[in-house]
Order: structure tokens, then C-alpha cells, then sequence
């Protein structure tokens, strides 16, 4: 019982300690036993401080065949604390480079991003020993003080902040809240898989690390601490060069003369801002190599997890990595809207507007739209030759990674305009208005 009153007590005060603006939680609830003693802890301070208000989300990935009966006692458990819950399902996608782990938490991170509302709370139930697994993981790919820094008590997320009140707490002492309360959760059996680096850790090495040295947890969270405070220090100190660097649209400039160390300290302060998965060293180190100090007339990149850093114009950009495009086509009929792929946007050719561009279509030229023309030269309006595609680009100063991302329209098979860019000049005219709504 003195334990129960310690844990309560200390989740208040992680509570207490970082209110949210709205007065609103909301709890990541798997129902796991985490998750569920969260939940329990959370209906006992709703109670205390009915001013509050808690609202939980299960993310149904659909990776388990017993995703179904977890999301439906989910929903009784928490209805049961008081709690109002939504099941939201996803579809985890993997693709290159990216670890189904990785794209589950990405899939779940997005879900409950959309849960929470200005001034939120967002609270998920990683422990001390999550804690450990995190450290060791980061220690094994060698990471920096970032790394180490492992997980934070408390960061921005989405219109609010996010908190783990739980992260001081053991496992051990979660389970026995559980056991006392009578709690029933349930047992995800990837859990048990050792294949997953995570699992192999908290099965095989966590325990002997606590037997040996029973006050691990504490040393690890003090080391982590530490780290996190040398990586702000860190932050502080660039913040200045680092504003300096970053230009309008979110590209980074470097000036020519920064050092290797500081240029890299400052790639990878951009990349953190950004909220994308962390390079590696030697993956921060090629983009220093292989992109930043790269031929002037180079067109490098350097790709991982699901996005991918290039150059343009001495600056850098971070994209995401899309499918390719170049097969897709579609008819377009004037005055009707036509949606592009990959969230690029909805096209409309209107035949009313103050900007008019294309002439009337001929009885026999369908419109259609495309993303590749490997054509003949072609003469934009108000030129005096005609050049290629890839050379008008070029004086465009359309960046490599937009050429085939660029809607195309065509009459018949000839090219007749490229969006946002240029008429083709046997195509311009004063009939039709390209409109291209993101």
C-alpha cells in the first residue's frame, strides 16, 4: 500500500507540475499494463480534480489478430474510469529503410497528434525501464549526447505538449500497482518476441543490469539527464548561426567558411527541428561529404527512413521520399476538378477567369495531365527558340526533386503547359485559366 500512495503521489506531482492550458488530457491507451495502470492513476486525479478532463485513444494497427478484442476492452476499461475513448485505426505502411516498429509509432504518433487540441495534455506510460532500452538502443548505434539524451519528461507535441508521468517509475512497480488494484490489461504477444532488439533487452539484459546494480535505473535517468542538458547547452549556443542558416522557405544555407564540426552540429540542430528520425553519424557524415561539399554541379542526395536531404542553388532542403509518378496520367474536363497524386494538389482548368492562358481545345485534343515528357523541344510564350524540357527547368530554376513532380498539361500528346511555369506557344490563348489549389 506504501507504494501505491508513493506512485500516485509521484504522478500527481509530474501532473501537477505541468497542468495543460485547455484543462484537457489525453491518454495513448494500448491497454497494456503501462497504459492501464495510466489510466487508472489518471481516473483517480479526474476524480480529485474534476476540473480536468481525460480522453483516451487506442490505435488500432491491425498487426495483431487480437487487435479487435483489445480495442473493445479498451473501450469497456476506460468507460468503466469515467473516460470517454475513440478507436482509430491506421494501416502501417513500411518501405525503404523504415522497421515496422518505426512505422507503427509514426502511424500512432500521427493518430493521436490529431487528438490533441490547443494547450492538450498528451500522456503516454513509458517507465524507467523503457527508459533503459531506449539508452541502450542509442548506445548501440552509437549515438551522440541526442541519443543518450533518450526520452524527455516532457516536450511540445502537435497544438500541446507531451508528458510521460511515468518515466521515473519502474517496471517492477507499475506490475504491482496493477496486482493490488485487481487491474486486468492485456498481453500483446510481440512482446515476447526477442527478434525485436527492444524485447531482447528487457527480457535478457534489463534484469541482470538490475540485479548487479540495483540503482540502474537511477544512473541511467541521471545520464540521460545530463545528456539532454549538453545537447540544450549545445542548441543554445547555435541558435544564433543556426536562425542565420535557415532561409524563408526552410532550407538550410551554410556559410562557406563553417568548420566540418560546427557545419554538422548545425545540419543536424535543422534536422531536430523538423521532428524527423535522427540520422546516424556516418549518415550525417555523408551529408556532409557527399551533399554539402558535393561538385557545384552535382545533383546529390542522401536518403533514410522515409525521407531524404538534397542540395540546390549551395542550399539544403529535406524532402520526403515519394513514389514515382512518371506513369501516371488523367483525363481532365474543363471546369471540373481534377486531383493530383500524393497530395500535390487539385487542378482546374476554368474557362472563366482574369488570367486566362490556353486556347480552346480542338475537337480532337483530349486534355490530359502527366508527370514525364520526354519530348521535342518546345517553345514557351515569349520566347524566341524553343529548347528541351530539362533545359528550360534549368533557367526556370525548377530544383531537380519538383521536375517530376510538376503537374504537365498535355493537348492530345503534345505538351502544352507546365503548371505554375509556362504556356507552350501554339497552346496559349485567352479561353481557359489554369488554377492549381494545394
Amino acid at each position: 500500500m506504501l507504494k501505491d500512495i508513493m506512485l500516485y503521489s509521484a504522478f500527481c506531482r509530474q501532473l501537477l507540475a505541468h497542468l495543460p492550458a485547455s484543462k484537457r488530457f489525453v491518454l495513448a491507451f494500448s491497454g497494456g499494463l503501462d497504459s492501464r495502470v495510466l489510466l487508472d492513476l489518471m481516473a483517480r486525479f479526474i476524480t480529485q480534480n474534476p476540473e480536468y478532463s481525460c480522453h483516451a485513444v487506442y490505435v488500432h494497427h491491425g498487426l495483431s489478430s487480437n487487435a479487435d478484442i483489445w480495442a473493445d476492452k479498451c473501450v469497456v476499461w476506460a468507460k468503466s474510469a469515467g473516460i470517454s475513448c475513440d478507436v482509430e485505426r491506421v494501416k502501417v505502411l513500411t518501405g525503404n529503410r523504415i522497421s515496422l516498429e518505426q512505422a507503427a509509432r509514426e502511424a500512432r504518433y500521427n493518430i493521436l497528434a490529431q487528438h490533441v487540441n490547443m494547450g492538450d495534455m498528451l500522456l503516454t506510460a513509458q517507465h524507467s525501464d523503457d527508459q533503459i532500452e531506449t539508452f541502450l538502443l542509442a548506445l548501440k548505434r552509437g549515438s551522440g549526447p541526442a541519443g543518450l539524451a533518450a526520452m524527455p519528461m516532457i516536450l511540445p507535441f502537435a497544438k500541446g505538449m507531451h508528458l510521460r508521468p511515468l518515466l521515473n517509475i519502474t517496471r517492477a512497480d507499475i506490475e504491482q500497482y496493477g496486482l493490488e488494484h485487481k487491474l486486468s490489461w492485456v498481453e500483446d504477444e510481440s512482446n515476447q518476441d526477442e527478434r525485436y532488439d527492444r524485447n531482447f533487452i528487457r527480457h535478457q539484459i534489463t534484469p541482470r543490469l538490475v540485479e548487479r546494480w540495483p540503482s540502474i535505473h537511477k544512473s541511467v535517468a541521471r545520464s540521460s539527464a545530463l545528456c539532454g542538458e549538453q545537447e540544450a547547452l549545445l542548441a543554445e549556443l547555435l541558435a544564433t548561426q543556426l536562425a542565420q542558416a535557415i532561409q524563408a522557405d526552410g532550407s538550410l544555407l551554410l556559410a562557406s567558411d563553417v568548420s566540418q564540426r560546427v557545419g554538422m552540429a548545425l545540419i543536424r540542430q535543422w534536422l531536430k527541428k523538423q521532428s524527423v528520425l535522427m540520422p546516424s553519424l556516418a549518415q550525417l557524415e555523408q551529408i556532409w561529404f557527399n551533399v554539402v561539399q558535393a561538385k557545384e554541379d552535382a545533383n546529390p542526395k542522401l536518403c533514410w527512413a522515409n525521407v531524404e536531404v538534397r542540395r540546390y542553388q549551395k542550399k539544403l532542403y529535406l524532402l520526403l521520399q515519394w513514389d514515382d509518378i512518371s506513369q501516371w496520367q488523367n483525363n481532365i474536363d474543363l471546369d471540373s476538378p481534377c486531383l493530383l497524386p500524393q497530395n500535390l494538389g487539385t487542378l482546374v482548368l476554368n474557362q472563366e477567369g482574369d488570367y486566362p492562358l490556353l486556347r480552346q481545345p480542338e475537337s480532337d485534343e483530349t486534355i490530359t495531365v502527366r508527370f514525364h515528357y520526354q519530348g521535342d523541344a518546345i517553345k514557351p510564350v515569349g520566347r524566341c527558340g524553343s529548347r528541351k524540357l530539362k533545359k528550360l527547368y534549368q533557367e526556370y530554376n525548377v530544383p531537380s526533386w519538383l521536375r517530376s513532380r510538376t503537374p504537365l498539361i498535355f493537348y492530345g500528346d503534345k505538351l502544352a503547359a507546365v503548371v505554375g511555369y509556362f504556356v507552350v506557344s501554339e497552346f496559349s490563348g485567352h479561353d481557359i485559366t489554369i488554377a492549381l489549389n494545394s
